[in-house]
């Protein structure tokens, strides 16, 4: 799935085992039964009589009843212990900032989206997080001593040893910026920074569409694109972490000009910002269109065309249509390229359904190699809004589980 770090090259193998069967419990839905895990790790059931029972003894785990129905007596499953704890998720994105609150068994407590501008830098960025953070906890009762790790996604390139991002296009002032030391000393908590598109792809492995799937891509499209690539059961990072933009890739040689500083990127013609400049270009052309009345053109959004598009607005369901078949250019040559089973559309314009799904699932079809097209999975996200959330959830949960583990303080 993707990779842990549990402690030096000298680590026991009992101790990776450990690990192991913490995590196939955790992403097994339902619970797992001892027999089943040890016939899964190829382990004895000596082996895993001690593993269990450590596990039993931190509290990172607990026994119940099998909840599925059958005769005689239901055999006893393990299942990570909801009640150890509390974890944060956060997804940093352009336009806004969600924030989720979950126990250890990834069960959603609350959670909370506001308007953001990411480019208002970091300091009034990571400032207002904090106090949206401040506020979930105190409505609940909790406070920062009850979390156990948080998880933030930011749309940006990731220099994961460094916890900063790396010359993000969406994300003025950033570059640099020591994003996870400054929340780690805020909040004294340990802190996992990814980007908010391969968080998407953990998130819908783990919970979602794609679940269990070995190759997956996600397609988060919002105010700007960038896509999680999930590669033989790892999240694929690139050797610098920039991996997946494929919002950058070019469309159009003289097409519009991106914020990246090149023209004719997917993005800038594709992405959230696109999509409303389009609109308010036809409505500045005198176009009939519902548009018109949805208030200035300047204030216009990719929802208001949404809206427009699924209220019969011929103009919106072209500007709609066309970006689809952009993005179907696009993902085309990532099948191509990678041969993922599942495509996972998802983030804010993604919502608007099938007037964007089906041009992208028809180009895809026509620019496709038959022995890829032909098994490839396109959809859009079960988890919706929340997919990058439920992955910065996974990446928090990793941390606190596996420091359980080793029976190491996390508070």
């Amino acid at each position: 799935m993707t990779h842990f770090s549990w402690g030096s090259s000298t680590q026991i193998v009992k101790n990776l085992n450990k690990h192991a069967v913490l995590d196939l419990i955790r992403f097994t839905p339902g619970g797992i039964s001892r027999v089943e895990l040890a016939q899964r790790l190829d382990l004895s059931r000596a082996a895993m009589t001690t593993i269990v029972n450590d596990l039993l003894v931190c509290d990172a785990i607990r026994e119940t009843e099998s909840r599925n129905k059958h005769s005689g007596r239901p055999p006893i499953i393990l299942e990570v212990n909801a009640a150890r704890g509390y974890v944060v998720g956060i997804d940093m994105g352009a336009s806004h900032l969600a924030i989720i609150l979950t126990d250890f068994g990834a069960r959603v407590i609350d959670e909370v989206e506001v308007p953001f501008r990411v480019d208002d830098g970091p300091a009034n960025c990571i400032n207002q997080a904090n106090k949206v953070i401040e506020a979930l906890l105190k409505k609940n009762n909790l406070n920062n001593k009850s979390i156990s790790a948080i998880g933030l996604g930011v749309p940006g390139p990731i220099a994961s040893e460094a916890g900063m991002v790396f010359a993000p296009p969406l994300m003025p002032g950033w570059d640099g910026f020591p994003i996870q030391s400054n929340l780690e000393d805020k909040w004294g908590l340990p802190v996992s920074l990814n980007n908010d598109a391969e968080l998407g792809a953990l998130g819908e492995w783990a919970y979602g569409v794609g679940r269990g799937e070995n190759y997956l891509a996600y397609i988060k499209v919002g105010t700007g694109i960038g896509s999680g690539l999930l590669l033989n059961g790892q999240i694929y990072h690139g050797a610098t972490g920039s991996a997946g933009e494929i919002g950058h890739l070019t469309i159009e040689e003289n097409g519009p000009l991106c914020d990246c500083g090149n023209s004719g990127c997917l993005e800038a013609l594709a992405g959230g910002k696109a999509i409303a400049r389009q609109a308010r270009e036809v409505v500045f052309k005198g176009t009939r269109t519902l548009l018109s009345s949805m208030g200035p053109p300047e204030s216009l959004t990719a929802r208001d065309v949404a809206s427009a598009a699924r209220r019969g607005d011929l103009a919106s369901q072209q500007i709609i249509a066309r970006a689809g078949r952009y993005l179907g250019i696009a993902i085309a040559g990532l099948v191509n390229l990678f041969n993922p089973q599942t495509v996972v559309l998802g983030g804010g314009v993604a919502q608007i359904g099938d007037l964007l799904l089906q041009p992208i699932r028809d180009t895809v079809t026509q620019r496709s190699l038959q022995a890829s097209a032909r098994t490839v999975k396109i959809n859009t996200a079960v988890l919706r809004r929340n997919s990058s959330g439920m992955g910065a959830i996974v990446q928090a949960l990793t941390i606190a589980l596996h420091q359980v583990a080793e029976r190491k303080e996390v508070r």
